[in-house]
């Protein structure tokens, strides 16, 4: 799913106009880590229908801000002690053996369901810093 926002160059252009680069930065950092924080209590919420041991949801990480293809991403990952990221993907998608997994399309309905407050949040933290 994508959004096609116009304008948007001109506004981050105005932001770091009015508050310079690193405060702009900063402000986008912080949204993003809401956001990312709003995305993990979803996907939480949908690996519970199917825990098992609870590993899946206790190696939830969530990455710093960072520059991925000239944007600021923030990335959400497995990594634990019990290497939980080699079995997300078959979760998510399903095997040979086993095509529809109980948590099968956890993370595509938590991204869908979650996408709204997402926004919301994206938006109250850019209200904040602005």
């Amino acid at each position: 799913m994508s959004v096609k926002i116009k304008g948007e160059k001109a506004l981050i252009a105005d932001l770091e106009r009015r508050l310079g680069k690193m405060k702009a930065q900063q402000v986008s950092d912080k949204a993003l880590k809401r956001g990312a924080q709003v995305f993990i209590k979803e996907l939480k919420s949908q690996f519970e229908s199917f825990k098992d041991t609870g590993a899946s949801i206790e190696e939830m990480t969530i990455s710093e801000p960072m520059w991925v293809s000239g944007v600021r991403t923030i990335k959400v990952y497995w990594k634990g002690p019990k290497s939980r990221y080699r079995i997300i993907h078959l979760n998510e998608f399903g095997t040979v053996k086993n095509p529809s997994p109980r948590g099968k399309g956890a993370i595509a309905r938590a991204m869908r369901s979650a996408e709204s407050s997402y926004r919301a949040a994206i938006k109250k933290a850019i209200k904040e810093g602005v």
